[in-house]
């Protein structure tokens, strides 16, 4: 059975608490991505119904530190699955809430597997973009996943056919 992106939406909030932070009063990035992992594990098993792990996390990004006592918004859905993967992408916000002021803080894609009960990789439905931004992030998925693999030293660059312009020679 198809699902659609919005089916798979999370969206999770956390204040900053003095626990969270470092010596500078900014988020630690490792609590940041504790957070993270659970808002794409959500819209994970949302799409498959069952338990989901993570196989990747890309490049995270820190373009704005989120300080003691703001508040933290991650916004989570899928942007493709394949046969047993599933792309999620996030958007993680800051937010003085006395200041009013909410900013990006960072994105970033993830990929989780589904699992059937022997914890062996099982097949997930297919995922049905519908807005035009949903359709341009599900397309850009599978070269975000061949230089993924590429990278893991799971698929070799002249078998990337998305991305082969940009490691072989023309």
């Amino acid at each position: 059975m198809e699902k659609k992106p919005k089916d798979t939406q999370v969206v999770m909030s956390e204040l900053v608490l003095p626990n969270d932070t470092n010596t500078m009063g900014n988020l630690m990035g490792g609590r940041l991505m504790h957070w993270m992992d659970i808002a794409a594990a959500i819209a994970a098993q949302k799409h498959c119904n069952c338990p989901a792990v993570t196989a990747s996390v890309d490049n995270v990004s820190f373009s704005s530190p989120i300080k003691l006592g703001n508040l933290l918004t991650i916004e989570a859905k899928l942007t493709r699955s394949f046969h047993t993967s599933m792309e999620i992408y996030l958007k993680v916000y800051g937010e003085d809430l006395s200041a009013q002021y909410k900013y990006l803080s960072n994105e970033a894609y993830m990929t989780f597997v589904a699992l059937d009960p022997n914890g062996k990789p099982r097949s997930v439905p297919e995922l049905v973009p519908e807005t035009d931004l949903e359709k341009k992030m599900y397309d850009g998925a599978l070269r975000r996943r061949q230089l993924r693999l590429i990278l893991a030293g799971k698929m070799q660059a002249h078998d990337a056919g998305e991305l082969r312009a940009l490691f072989m020679p023309q």
